[in-house]
């Protein structure tokens, strides 16, 4: 690997996780190998467009990987994937693996701010994004970074369905006449070293990863203005998933279902890894809609999904006037957001046959806590579970020190399912980490019997329907207006996203701000919507402490009294 992928993986670190097996030595295409020996013509994935074999993925994954070395990719370079949760994401995530690369996960909701940061910072020399995909050009956006991504050297655009096909220029390529390299050469080729002779002598061995090699980057938000790559290897991302078929029951032919994006580790992990952890078959929705997911389980019989806390809510109101046969549906694992009381009782109600419960984790750690089927009702509702495998929690006072159970104070995990490091960044790697032990920034406090109730965030994050907002990220982005003096982004409540972001501004002397201009202002900048505040106040000042500092908790009790009345 590069050296810019240096990481705090150690032998002794590899060797204990190793020996009690919770790092079992495989990578993904391990598995699509072992299951396309056995069960080669059972479904590995349904997305809206279409379903797929594990002999057909075997046979495309390794198309994409002939493609990719075609194009020059060489073993640790990295391949962006800028898609929907389509099949096609499969396909190049595995492609890439067996290339020897390593895969940036890129969400789709991300525009050209976001986009222009990670994607340079990961140095992507292959990227793919749709043509079109809700009403976004990607094609045009990557245009526009080009001079912004020095390393960008390919641009494989898919087609999407229902939009007019890509039709080809400077710059791009289309993804039929990628994949048709790794079939039979670059086009007009032959003899040359992108040829089909040539592909066929590629020594996969050679480029084949080994499990401890750093084979995922995700960006993550965090504390400070720009996000940071969360480098996961091979062994570190799949022992994440490697609990759940015991602890669920999950096995061969189960039928799992995904609608959170690849791109965020949910989505990689049980929608990506699962099925092909188990032998299962992925069905994934491209834009959620409950509706539609409740169609989807009735016509597929999908047993286990995992999602934001609103998606809950979404299949609850469906299930309230459908009646279509849900009753496939085993389990429902709620992230990101607190389980409400009554949410809870309505799903058991509307589908008693549904197990609901949650969990807590981070991009850096996977799911590390779970409650489960079985968990009593009061656990399930007013904790965020107890540690899953290998994994450790505790609850640690300002200095570090283990505190007795029922008190509040800093959540410590360590395990098998620690990330490997920042990329580039060593300095706010070793700021993450006490001792072994890293350091969430989460509060919380734990019980008598390990169950940890999340009681809030040392990190300035905002929790939008399961998916992160980074405040100190959109706070520099408003300082940039010129009507603005000083911003602060703060939570407040929502019946079905838990919390979205209200912009409190003062203004500079002369200014006028409302919602449209904030709008306009960001679509200008180019910032993902999700990102976008859906709440603005103007005040005269805020509150501040004697040294200065905006004492935000007054701000959130003024801001929230203020959008309730």
């Amino acid at each position: 690997m590069p050296t810019r992928f240096d990481t705090i993986l150690t032998d002794s670190l590899i060797d204990k996780h190793t020996s009690t097996g919770a790092w079992n030595n495989k990578t993904l295409l391990d598995h699509l190998d072992h299951w396309t020996s056995e069960t080669p013509d059972s479904v590995v994935s349904r997305d809206p467009y279409g379903s797929h074999t594990y002999r057909q993925l075997s046979a495309d994954a390794e198309a994409c990987a002939r493609a990719l070395v075609d194009l020059g990719v060489q073993p640790g370079e990295v391949v962006g994937i800028h898609l929907p949760n389509w099949y096609e994401w499969l396909v190049i995530h595995l492609g890439a693996l067996k290339a020897g690369a390593v895969t940036n996960g890129l969400i789709p909701i991300y525009r050209d701010r976001e986009i222009g940061y990670m994607a340079k910072k990961a140095a992507v020399t292959v990227l793919f994004v749709p043509n079109r995909f809700r009403k976004f050009d990607y094609p045009d956006m990557v245009d526009r970074l080009r001079d912004r991504l020095p390393d960008l050297r390919h641009t494989i655009v898919l087609d999407a369905p229902g939009e007019d096909p890509f039709t080809s220029r400077e710059g791009f390529e289309r993804w039929t006449d990628f994949l048709d390299r790794g079939t039979r050469g670059s086009p007009g080729s032959a003899g040359s070293p992108g040829s089909a002779e040539a592909a066929a002598s590629i020594d996969w061995e050679t480029r084949r990863p080994d499990p401890n090699d750093v084979g995922l980057i995700l960006f993550t938000s965090g504390t400070t203005g720009d996000p940071k790559g969360v480098m996961h290897t091979h062994n570190s991302v799949l022992s994440a998933s490697l609990p759940w078929p015991d602890h669920l029951g999950l096995g061969n032919g189960s039928v799992i279902h995904m609608a959170s994006t690849f791109g965020h580790l949910t989505g990689y992990m049980y929608g990506v890894c699962l099925p092909l952890l188990i032998g299962g078959t992925g069905v994934f929705q491209d834009v959620w809609n409950g509706e539609e997911f409740a169609r989807l389980i009735e016509e597929f019989g999908i047993e286990h999904t995992s999602g934001a806390t609103p998606f809950l809510h979404d299949l609850i109101e469906a299930a309230k006037t459908t009646d279509r046969d849900l009753s496939s549906l085993r389990h429902f694992c709620c992230m990101g957001a607190p389980i409400p009381r009554v949410m809870f009782h309505e799903a058991k109600e509307l589908l008693p046959k549904l197990n609901v419960f949650g969990g807590w984790g981070q991009t850096e750690c996977g799911l590390v806590t779970m409650t489960a089927p079985g968990d009593s009702d009061d656990k399930v509702t007013s904790t965020d579970g107890r540690a899953l495998g290998d994994m450790q929690v505790r609850v640690v006072d300002p200095l570090g020190e283990p505190i007795p159970a029922g008190t509040e104070g800093k959540v410590q995990v360590k395990g098998p399912f620690l990330f490997v490091g920042y990329l580039s960044e060593p300095k706010l790697t070793d700021e993450a980490f006490a001792g072994d032990w890293l350091d969430t920034g989460d509060i919380a406090e734990m019980d008598d019997d390990g169950f940890i109730k999340i009681g809030g965030r040392s990190k300035d994050i905002i929790i939008r329907g399961g998916e992160n907002i980074p405040v100190t990220y959109v706070e520099n982005i408003m300082y940039e207006h010129p009507s603005i003096s000083q911003v602060a982004i703060v939570a407040v409540p929502h019946p079905r996203l838990q919390e979205i972001a209200c912009a409190v501004v003062t203004l500079r002397e002369g200014h006028t701000f409302t919602m449209d201009d904030l709008r306009e202002f960001f679509a200008a900048k180019g910032v993902t919507k999700h990102y976008w505040p859906e709440t603005l106040q103007c005040l005269d000042e805020f509150p501040r402490t004697p040294s200065g500092k905006i004492q935000k908790f007054k701000l959130r009790e003024e801001v929230v009294s203020r959008h309730d009345k």
